[in-house]
């Protein structure tokens, strides 16, 4: 764990990697995990570039933070971090609701992203049914806490057949996951902006992937952000489901090394 300065919204990050000569990649994980989501990016890529992992605002190891978390708000906690740490451009990479603070950062610092991943996340509006949905489950995890919400929807996050170790892993951040940070963030997911406009405005490449059985992000989903921005790789990765970056993850960085790769070469 690196501390970090009191004033600002992190209290733990990863921080590896020191080549200077390839664009940082900076991870934002999803609800309900933790920077530990990215474990085998983070190995793989720092030993060719910078890569940066915080735990959001509510999660980890990070300060809790009750009531609504805006998308908006997690996003200039990525900004504030990326200065205080001096990383003036970068690749900026997210999964689920990960994605959407991607997207919002995009919104709001677009101009110091070389290229973002968008992984098993999507840009539209939360439904009315969701709103209500994801306020209900809020008022839940803050009454019973997160054990119940993480037996019910592991198989989900990932598929029935990833491995025990990966099962595992996923389960035990759920489980480890503040009540009352994951309710401030499923309530800001409840009211998040609409970003399919601004997809079609992204002017640097992105790579968006998809695990193949991902039942809350599905393929299409996947396909319609493809098709908005102007240019962009898909992945759909077989055999697995929300979380392909950990249910198969040579896939998933063979996919993403091929993309830093090519925005180095634009830099």
């Amino acid at each position: 764990m690196t501390p970090f300065p009191e004033f600002l919204a992190y209290e733990a990050y990863e921080d590896k990697g020191t080549d200077t000569s390839a664009v940082p990649l900076v991870l934002v994980h999803g609800h309900p995990f933790d920077r530990t989501m990215w474990a085998p990016q983070i190995a793989e890529f720092s030993a060719t570039r910078r890569v940066i992992a915080p735990d959001l605002r509510g999660y980890g190891e990070s300060p809790r933070t009750p009531g609504v978390t805006r998308f908006a708000r997690f996003a200039e906690d990525i900004e504030a971090l990326l200065d205080e740490l001096k990383v003036e451009t970068f690749v900026l990479a997210g999964l689920s609701m990960g994605g959407q603070i991607v997207m919002d950062g995009y919104r709001q610092f677009g101009s110091r992203v070389r290229g973002l991943v968008l992984a098993d996340t999507f840009p539209a509006p939360e439904t009315p049914e969701g709103v209500r949905a994801r306020n209900a489950m809020a008022d839940r995890l803050l009454r019973e806490g997160m054990r119940g919400y993480a037996d019910e929807v592991l198989e989900k996050m990932v598929a029935p057949y990833a491995s025990p170790e990966v099962k595992a892993h996923v389960h035990r951040m759920m489980t480890s996951a503040p009540p009352e940070g994951a309710a401030a963030a499923l309530r800001a997911r409840a009211s998040r902006p609409d970003y399919r406009e601004l997809l079609t405005r992204v002017s640097v490449p992105a790579l968006v992937v998809v695990g193949a059985d991902d039942a809350y992000t599905p393929v299409s989903d996947a396909e319609a952000m493809h098709a908005a921005l102007p240019d962009s790789t898909l992945l759909v990765v077989e055999g697995a489901a929300h979380m392909p970056n950990l249910e198969r993850p040579e896939e998933f960085n063979g996919a993403l090394g091929e993309f830093l790769a090519r925005v180095d070469g634009r830099s």
